[in-house]
């Protein structure tokens, strides 16, 4: 997570220019945020889905939570609408059943373990209302063959008693400027892992990015 963090904050101005506007494919999830409340985007970076989910609606109230305080910087100066937060989403500052609706994009796989993704999970399940309903992304393990040299590399150290990491996990570096972990789903662990603390899902299925890599979209309530 400490890597992770200081990867954000030392690339937040060069990684936020990659993700200026709302990527097409993301557009169809706005359906999900008709009508007014409070919404959570966890794991917000520079604030783009807060045009996502308010789009016209000054009815609905937006919340941005990051662990990057230089992402959060660039999300208050483009959205001051919104309410951002610095927090790494294990102990989110809100009362129980506080919003109506979570969106979680790209956030869940760099998490490192198991237990760490399942307190950050029953967080996201604390704070949304009965009933209500979280939107999250999440990387896949079965997508483009460009990951599968990184997977395979890890995966040797693993049984080469040279790296502590998880099975399906590794460091994508950005260039030669820093690395990033992820975690890398298959659809049955997220439902596991989603079901474990509480959420009924609606449903898991892929979401095929421009690039061509697939993201695991779970719709789940509460």
């Amino acid at each position: 997570m400490e890597i992770n963090r200081q990867f954000y904050d030392l690339m937040a101005e060069e990684f936020s220019q990659t993700r200026s506007t709302i990527w097409e494919e993301f557009k169809s999830l706005s359906e999900y945020f008709q009508g007014g409340g409070r919404v959570l985007d966890l794991g917000c970076g520079n604030g783009r889905f807060c045009d996502l989910v308010i789009g016209q609606n000054t009815e609905i109230k937006y919340f941005g939570v990051d662990n990057s305080e230089k992402l959060l910087k660039i999300a208050r100066e483009r959205y001051p609408q919104g309410q951002f937060i610095l927090n790494d989403g294990l102990k989110l500052p809100f009362t129980e059943n506080f919003f109506h609706k979570i969106l979680c994009i790209a956030v869940l796989h760099h998490l490192p373990g198991y237990e760490l993704r399942r307190e950050f999970l029953k967080e996201a399940y604390r704070v949304l209302e009965p009933g209500g309903i979280m939107v999250m992304t999440t990387w896949y393990l079965w997508q483009t063959q460009m990951h599968w040299p990184l997977l395979l590399k890890y995966a040797w150290l693993k049984l080469t008693n040279k790296s502590k990491l998880d099975w399906g996990d590794f460091y994508k570096p950005w260039g030669n400027k820093g690395l990033r972990f992820f975690h890398n789903f298959t659809s049955k662990e997220l439902h596991a892992n989603l079901e474990e603390v509480g959420f009924k899902i609606e449903s898991i299925g892929i979401l095929t990015r421009r690039s061509g890599e697939k993201n695991l979209v779970a719709i789940v309530r509460k």
